[in-house]
């Protein structure tokens, strides 16, 4: 059974650019919204909403305004909403293993900045089994029209991209929009070479004939899958996330996948998804590895 696109929301501008662009896709996709507020009691909350009780209680008020906002502008959407009391970055990560694909507010570019729920998103990212997708709070649904493309990082095999290209499709199809899939490619250093290694770039012509093809092969299948859906194949030598970085002007979305990796202070997301995350204009979803 299909999940409901979920948007996590704290009343912030961010979280409410989020909720509205959560509230577009579910449309698109014939598919309900959740809208889920994490919440932890803040005993040095204003005196006002200070007791565990009234705070809940505003906190449930705002929730209902929200929900209340989206389901005028679209009168058709099913529209739940929970306010769940607990850890936020749990909260959220179990949402979204209910969900199609969680949607969450973002802040301000650069690393100081970082995201709307700070350490908390980050944790949601890496944790979290259904892409997420975060949102700025300046997004508007006039960036979602034909000629703005949904741009995709394929990077690795065909099996390790299938996740983030599977989404990026699916996401053009709803929306009639076109792909952009980039593959990023680096000189490698002379001693990585291997006796097979070089007999594959002398099949190919060449390093740059090589990516091209290694691109054809992983978007082959969703080519067939997806005939409607125009696509750009977009090989460029840099590296993955500047490249990225590099055509997301016209994007109306990025879509980047994501092998978490486990540290001594918790989990990571990897260098390119944290880039684009934090310098990329547009909403930007983020898609584990199956």
């Amino acid at each position: 059974m299909t999940g409901p696109i979920t948007a996590g929301v704290d009343g912030t501008e961010e979280s409410l650019a989020a909720l509205a662009w959560a509230a577009r896709e579910a449309v698109r996709r014939d598919l309900a919204l959740r809208v889920v507020h994490a919440w932890r009691f803040q005993p040095d909350t204003a005196a006002e909403v200070a007791d565990r009780g009234a705070q809940r209680d505003w906190v449930r008020a705002a929730v209902r305004e929200a929900v209340s906002e989206v389901s005028g502008r679209h009168p058709g959407l099913r529209v739940t909403s929970d306010v769940l009391e607990g850890e936020p970055a749990d909260t959220l990560v179990a949402a979204a293993a209910e969900a199609e694909l969680l949607v969450l507010g973002s802040r301000g570019h650069g690393a100081v900045v970082g995201f709307l729920l700070g350490s908390v998103g980050q944790q949601v990212i890496a944790e979290a089994r259904r892409p997420v997708v975060l949102v700025r709070a300046g997004d508007k649904a006039g960036s979602e029209v034909a000629g703005h493309e949904i741009v995709v990082g394929q990077h690795g095999s065909p099996e390790d991209s299938a996740p983030a290209l599977r989404f990026a499709f699916e996401t053009a199809a709803a929306r009639g929009a076109s792909v952009r899939a980039v593959r990023a490619w680096t000189l490698p250093p002379v001693f990585s070479y291997s006796p097979a290694s070089l007999k594959l770039l002398d099949d190919a012509g060449g390093l740059e004939p090589y990516e091209k093809k290694a691109l054809a092969d992983a978007l082959a299948p969703w080519r067939e899958r997806f005939p409607d859906v125009p696509v750009v194949e977009h090989v460029e030598i840099g590296s993955a996330g500047q490249v990225l970085l590099s055509v997301s002007g016209r994007a109306q979305l990025v879509v980047v996948g994501r092998r978490a990796r486990r540290t001594a202070v918790g989990a990571r997301i990897g260098s390119v998804a944290h880039g684009v995350l934090h310098h990329a204009d547009c909403p930007v979803a983020v898609v584990p590895h199956e």
